[in-house]
């Protein structure tokens, strides 16, 4: 069985939570994030600072505008989530840094047009936000919709990508 681990980071989002195993990186949350685990610090979860060291490192040259992309191991397993989540999850993964695209565009990507909702559904059950990038869906008309972590920071996400940054 494996052993859950979590560490807490600064950013400019606030405290981020990252947990995971020892095979990899299975959680990213925001203070106030939707969907998240109810209580970081169960009883066997254990705090190793030390396993996050990669993944801290990597997320501090993203909000220093250094990083665009993410090479961490990720625990699949750990993460759980059903089939149609799984796919969902993997199609955010090529949407490029900078860009955004629609929910129905997600739909049409995983080659399940009329799952827009579901679609959307699945996106804000995504556990590794920034890493695998929810925050680059946004709703049809260009309008941005909800965020497991809010809209202002999904705002502040897409300024950072756009090559600038505002207070959060």
């Amino acid at each position: 069985m494996k052993s859950t681990h979590f560490t807490e980071i600064d950013s400019p989002l606030g405290t981020l939570t990252l947990c995971g195993t020892e095979h990899g990186l299975a959680g990213i949350f925001m203070e106030s994030h939707r969907h998240s685990p109810v209580d970081f610090q169960r009883p066997e979860w254990k705090r190793d600072d030390a396993l996050f060291i990669e993944a801290s490192a990597q997320l501090a040259d993203y909000f220093a505008g250094r990083r665009r992309s993410f090479l961490l191991p990720i625990d699949r397993d750990a993460i759980g989530g059903t089939p149609f989540q799984r796919r969902v999850w993997a199609a955010l993964e090529a949407i490029p840094y900078g860009s955004t695209i629609s929910y129905g565009e997600l739909a049409r990507r995983i080659e399940n047009p009329a799952a827009v909702r579901a679609v959307g559904l699945a996106n804000g059950r995504n556990p590794l936000s920034i890493v695998v990038p929810c925050h680059r869906v946004i709703g049809a008309g260009g309008t941005l919709t909800g965020y497991g972590g809010g809209l202002e920071r999904k705002r502040w996400l897409l300024d950072l990508e756009r090559g600038g940054t505002l207070p959060i």
